[in-house]
């Protein structure tokens, strides 16, 4: 059964990481920021954190089967859309990737996508990474584990993998999903019991968040106070809860806007898999052609089309043979297949 404040914290997840690359990317091509850069960046702290800490919340309800249905949920799933995204992706950006090297360039790029994560499919390589990692230090006490996943997000790792910087920054947040899924239910349970205690809470959470987002660093290389180390794990983990709560109260509220999100939410892989190619298109037909000057006018369109576009081609595509771009075929599951769901990130 589906919790209806969880597809909605996953739809707000998913339009603010898409918002990110959307704005970032046309201030890049547009030479300036506009007014959704400060969006983004007040987002940053806890964006990607509440992503895994959503992701975490149900691996309890598999991690206790036996290895080959485990690993058709949390491996297999992932590893499918990511290779199949990883060709498609690579296909799109073929020029860019050969450089003039041909056919073997682009088959060494593709073995190196198998060991370290490729481009916007980073965030579901390490889904199953963090999955089967779990799943191993299983016998280790839970609350030495956290701390322990706490401690590599605390101390700065420099590598020349990003797989393993990311592990470390990230592990924490999905881990702490799982550990804790009983504790952030009952959040958000209390969220939509006490919508004035709640709403007081987010108001000085957003303040903190904002000052600490905003407020330059004194130390080199901690561009801002968020991301100093300790306080960079504080705001994220206080951000993840902060959507849970802001979650539960929309979904109370309900609404027009708590219904798109949720519909974000229920398939929030769609969109996190095929939002590149549209917002790839519309920031280039809006930037070339300068019909909008207003770089955060032009961001909030290629988010949006980033967003929509993605959703309205699923639809089109649904029970044809392209339904495998975003549902994995019955014959490569490993074992019995669940029952036709909403295709989501971070889904048992």
């Amino acid at each position: 059964m589906r919790l209806a404040w969880v597809d909605v914290a996953k739809g707000l997840c998913i339009v603010l990481v898409v918002m990110m690359h959307a704005t970032l990317g046309t201030g890049e091509a547009m030479g300036r920021e506009g007014f959704m850069h400060p969006v983004v960046a007040f987002a940053r702290p806890f964006r990607i954190p509440d992503f895994f800490l959503l992701s975490g919340l149900f691996l309890g309800r598999v991690i206790d089967r036996d290895w080959r249905l485990f690993a058709d949920r949390r491996l297999v799933h992932f590893a499918y859309f990511y290779g199949l995204w990883v060709l498609i992706q690579s296909a799109a950006k073929y020029g860019q990737i050969v450089d003039g090297g041909g056919p073997e360039a682009f088959l060494a790029h593709l073995g190196q996508a198998l060991v370290e994560p490729y481009s916007t499919l980073w965030f579901i390589y390490l889904l199953a990474v963090f999955s089967v990692v779990t799943k191993l230090v299983r016998p280790v006490p839970p609350a030495l584990l956290l701390g322990l996943a706490a401690l590599l997000q605390v101390v700065p790792v420099a590598t020349p993998s990003y797989l393993a910087e990311e592990f470390c920054a990230r592990y924490v947040y999905f881990l702490g999903g799982y550990l804790l899924a009983a504790r952030i239910f009952a959040l958000a349970d209390l969220a939509r019991a006490r919508p004035g205690l709640a709403l007081g809470a987010l108001g000085l959470w957003a303040g903190l968040n904002g000052w600490l987002a905003f407020a330059p660093s004194p130390l080199p290389g901690f561009p801002t106070l968020a991301s100093l180390p300790g306080i960079s794990l504080a705001l994220g983990t206080a951000g993840a809860l902060a959507i849970v709560a802001a979650a539960a109260l929309l979904t109370r509220a309900g609404g027009a806007l708590t219904e798109a999100l949720r519909a974000c939410g229920r398939r929030s892989i769609v969109i996190y898999l095929a939002f590149f190619l549209p917002m790839a298109a519309t920031r280039t037909l809006l930037v070339k052609t300068g019909l909008i000057p207003d770089a955060g006018l032009v961001s909030l369109i290629v988010t949006a089309s980033a967003v929509v576009l993605p959703l309205l081609f699923e639809r089109a595509i649904r029970g044809t043979a392209l339904d495998i771009l975003f549902r994995r075929p019955a014959a490569l599951h490993i074992a019995p297949a669940p029952r036709a769901a909403a295709p989501a990130l971070g889904a048992a």
